[in-house]
């Protein structure tokens, strides 16, 4: 039992027998993200750091809309129709409306049912949140822009 600094962050974690307080958040850091969606990003990875899954994977239903308004949706719609933008617009890579909508009924059974989420619950869908953001931001990011 003590506290100990992280050699990667350089954070301290509280280390009792395997219990490690704050634990680690899963997800991996994504590149040339618009500041609100990477604030959302990163709180869904650090709520399962800190064993709150259900709000994890609220927060994950959140980013969704985050992203279809980064990505030219009008602000002010309902939730439905940000996951519809993302797929119609093309933002939803190919075989990807499966991740789209598993985050959107996980999202909605932890907003409107008396259900607490699980751990992999939450880490499921940040996962597969990374991957749509990846392929939206990150990835085009990386292309190199040529001069005519």
């Amino acid at each position: 039992m003590g506290v100990y600094v992280c050699p990667h962050c350089d954070e301290p974690s509280y280390l009792d027998g395997s219990r490690q307080i704050p634990g680690v958040a899963p997800g991996n850091e994504v590149k040339s993200l618009p500041p609100n969606v990477d604030a959302l990003y990163r709180e869904a990875r650090n709520c399962v750091a800190a064993s709150a899954y259900t709000a994890s994977v609220l927060t994950c239903r959140k980013l969704l809309m985050n992203i279809a308004v980064a990505q030219g949706a009008n602000a002010g719609e309902s939730f439905m129709f940000y996951v519809e933008y993302l797929s119609s617009q093309g933002y939803v890579p190919p075989n990807g409306r499966g991740w789209v909508d598993h985050i959107r009924k996980k999202g909605n059974e932890a907003n409107h049912e008396i259900v607490l989420m699980s751990k992999p619950d939450a880490e499921e869908l940040i996962l597969f949140a990374e991957m749509l953001l990846k392929f939206i931001f990150e990835f085009p990011s990386r292309v190199p822009t040529t001069k005519p």
